[in-house]
């Protein structure tokens, strides 16, 4: 269950430099950002419901 733990801080990290990049006004690191802290996200909860199964 630790690594759903991980992936999920990881996904947040992500997403909080998503929301810096784009108040600075950098949107395509703005988007990348985006894209890998939904792609940490949804292995995380992937993970955590195969787990409940």
């Amino acid at each position: 269950m630790r690594h759903v733990w991980v992936r999920s801080i990881l996904a947040l990290i992500w997403l909080a430099a998503a929301v810096v990049s784009g108040l600075s006004g950098n949107i395509e690191m703005t988007l990348v950002y985006v894209i890998i802290g939904g792609v940490f996200l949804y292995f995380a909860y992937t993970s955590w419901r195969k787990k409940g199964e």
